[in-house]
């Protein structure tokens, strides 16, 4: 990395968590876009709904490679219909191998009734053990924060996902309060 590279004011965003409990999934995301240290905009919808809503995406990192991966996950949807863990399994592949895919920074968590995964640049698509994952800049304390309420609250998915993304802009400077919610019924 250039050392003029480095000097540059970055773009962040994002807290975005996905809980799935007492019969629902749920992702929810803050509205954010940071640059350096100036808040470009407070309200960017950072969750999507595919295959006729029933898949839930969200994404964390640059929005342009955000936007190409989503599409690209997208297309293996329409390959692989019904199956989400193929259809990331094949994205993540691509997006490992695929030259200028390398190069796109950005994560993805991905639902549907079945299943809840974390993509990344790396190749990795993790499927979290206790239906709760997080991701961007705030998403390890909204993780923290929701891990929490589902063990010791009776509070609903859609509860959970809001108060954990209120703590993560509590502490996080890239996250804010203008939360959005989208839901699926679980089967898991």
């Amino acid at each position: 990395m250039k050392s003029n590279d480095r000097d540059r004011p970055k773009w962040r965003s994002t807290t975005v968590l996905a809980v799935r409990h007492k019969g629902a999934v749920v992702l929810g995301s803050d509205g954010q876009v940071t640059h350096g240290n100036t808040i470009m905009k407070s309200d960017t919808k950072k969750l999507r709904r595919l295959r006729d809503g029933k898949v839930l995406i969200g994404f964390a990192g640059s929005t342009a490679d955000a936007f190409a991966l989503m599409e690209r996950f997208e297309e293996k949807i329409k390959d692989y219909p019904g199956n989400i863990a193929r259809a990331a399994t094949e994205l993540a592949r691509d997006w490992r191998t695929d030259r200028a895919l390398r190069r796109l920074e950005a994560m993805m968590l991905v639902a549907d009734s079945d299943l809840t995964l974390l993509l990344s640049g790396q190749g990795d698509v993790v499927q979290p053990t206790d239906g709760v994952v997080g991701i961007g800049s705030g998403g390890a304390y909204a993780t923290s924060a929701a891990k929490a309420l589902v063990k010791h609250s009776d509070l609903s998915a859609v509860e959970i996902v809001k108060e954990s993304l209120a703590i993560a802009a509590e502490i996080d400077i890239y996250t804010n309060n203008n939360i959005i919610i989208e839901e699926l019924p679980s089967n898991a």
